[in-house]
């Protein structure tokens, strides 16, 4: 049961934050390996961006991915919130004392997120392709035409094979468990601090949605150089020209450092606060107040 309600709380929570993911794909493909002053620029911000993908691609264009992202949520959920859950459980993210251990709380969070990472690896390659193919006119990155999850599972098997859903697997572990590791650790540490101040003592769903906002906003500056790496990486595909433009991680954020600056490895950071903030928040209350319900089911 703790692996289920960790899938819904995640699904449920991808439904609504989709077309923040669509935006934040496309200014991170936008201008890749140019510096400021090559770059045409196409997207000159969060809602900008939004706009012009309603205007060219219509309202659908917002929800491209939606399918990968809804499973992409439910099993990279299920697998890390399951396995934190299971180690708050048996006390094994406090110290003697009885406290958050912020070492332990790591620990657990980063091999949840580190198993259901690589797991989704296939999904999150389709789903960032998807999400990146657009009208020609604001077409950003190397284009990819899919009708569907299916339909991009089956391109990529006949053009790349097996090696096609590994691609940026090297940054997906990494990332998915900095992420899962930083959010479950702030957000148990923020919910233990708010409670030793006497704070939302009489209401788990106030206690829950604070900690979240609190969380959302620590993931967001640490994930976000590794979130634009990993977009690159899903999406840059089989080799061009006998060359691939990044060859793993360290050589992504090394090459969009020297060419893109520092802004280069932040692009995106807005959508990306956008998408991670209610998606922190959505995703955590719905599973702090589904496992409080389900405990007190056991108690009663």
């Amino acid at each position: 049961m703790d692996f289920i309600i960790g899938g819904l709380a995640g699904a449920g929570a991808s439904a609504f934050t989709t077309p923040m993911d669509v935006v934040k794909t496309r200014l991170q493909l936008q201008g890749e390996l140019q510096s400021s002053s090559e770059t045409k620029t196409k997207y000159r911000g969060t809602f900008h961006a939004m706009y012009v993908i309603v205007m060219k691609d219509g309202i659908k264009g917002l929800q491209k991915g939606l399918a990968p992202a809804l499973i992409l949520g439910f099993v990279v959920n299920s697998v890390r919130l399951g396995i934190y859950h299971i180690a708050e459980v048996h006390g094994w993210t406090k110290n003697k004392n009885g406290d958050i251990s912020v070492d332990k709380a790591i620990f657990w969070s980063g091999i949840g997120g580190l198993l259901g990472g690589i797991i989704c690896n296939p999904l999150l390659v389709i789903r960032t392709r998807l999400q990146s193919n657009a009208h020609p006119s604001i077409a950003v990155g190397r284009q990819y035409k899919y009708n569907g999850l299916c339909d991009g599972f089956i391109k990529i098997f006949k053009s790349e094979g097996i090696k096609g859903f590994v691609a940026g697997i090297s940054v997906t572990g990494p990332r998915v468990a900095i992420g899962s590791a930083t959010q479950l650790t702030t957000f148990s540490k923020a919910k233990e601090m708010l409670l030793s101040h006497g704070m939302c003592n009489s209401s788990p769903f106030a206690l829950a949605f604070a900690a979240s906002a609190v969380s959302g906003i620590v993931i967001v500056l640490t994930v976000c150089p590794i979130d634009v790496a990993a977009i690159r990486l899903y999406n840059q595909g089989p080799a061009q020209n006998g060359k691939l433009l990044y060859t793993g991680i360290v050589d992504c954020i090394t090459k969009i450092y020297r060419t893109e600056g520092l802004h280069g490895l932040y692009k995106g950071v807005g959508p990306l606060y956008l998408k991670l903030a209610p998606h922190t928040t959505i995703s955590l209350v719905i599973w702090d107040v589904l496992n409080n319900f389900l405990q007190r089911n056991k108690t009663s």
